[in-house]
């Protein structure tokens, strides 16, 4: 049976400013994937996942997002970004944090029936519906993180993206939501970017490289973290 491509990135180059940060990018993501990217700092990961969601756009090639252009679908990507910029002390609950996925481009908005039922779905398929009412201060660093995917997951899409989401978490707790990625990797594609190499090739299907200038844009199957890292020069 023939995968169904959802992400095609075609000979890709970008640049801050002189400097290379991804030269000549071929790459296909499926729908069934569950895609690991790694690579050094500063390597163009993020650059990549940007392009992507149509946050940046490349100098040559072309990224297409289900047949269209990213910005037109991203309607279609969960994406739950690096934790270092968020405020966990701001005094807003597990539930309104989820809910306001739903508000889109508008200002104000009315939360519909189905609004509401999608949170609720989200959140019990993360298994934080019993911690809605909490604020996001009472909760653990595993809690914290599914609160967001529960938040990126919300509004249906149909392939999840993640940037570093285990920074500063133990290895149980990046055990555990490794294991709800798979679980959640039967529905929809995922996409993460991960600095564990042990972690992500254990559970990922397949791998990408990317390395500034120097970039392995192909996909490998099997590889142990130490092939992974000679791969990419780290």
């Amino acid at each position: 049976m023939e995968r169904k491509e959802i992400i095609k990135i075609d000979k890709v180059t970008f640049s801050y400013g002189k400097e290379e940060f991804l030269k000549d990018i071929t790459l296909s993501i499926y729908e069934d994937d569950f895609l690991g990217i790694i690579g050094p700092n500063g390597g163009g990961k993020t650059t990549l996942l940007k392009m992507i969601l149509g946050l940046l756009e490349p100098q040559r090639g072309k990224v297409s997002v289900f047949g269209i252009s990213p910005k037109k679908a991203r309607h279609e990507i969960g994406y739950l970004s690096q934790f270092k910029n968020i405020d966990f002390d701001f005094p807003v609950t597990a539930h309104e944090i989820v809910l306001l996925s739903r508000v889109g481009d508008k200002l104000i908005k009315r939360y519909s029936k189905a609004d509401k039922e999608s949170v609720k779905k989200s959140m019990k398929e993360l298994g934080i519906w019993d911690l809605r009412d909490k604020k996001l201060n009472e909760l653990s660093g595993g809690e914290k993180q599914r609160v967001f995917v529960a938040r990126a997951l919300a509004n249906e899409p149909q392939v999840l993206i993640l940037d570093e989401p285990m920074s500063n978490l133990d290895i149980h707790i990046q055990e555990e939501f490794y294991r709800i990625l798979k679980d959640l990797n039967k529905k929809i594609a995922i996409v993460i970017v991960d600095h564990d190499l042990e972690m992500v090739s254990k559970y990922a299907k397949e791998i990408v490289c990317v390395n500034k200038c120097n970039t392995h844009a192909l996909r490998y199957h099997d590889a142990d973290s130490l092939k992974m890292k000679e791969m990419c020069h780290d």
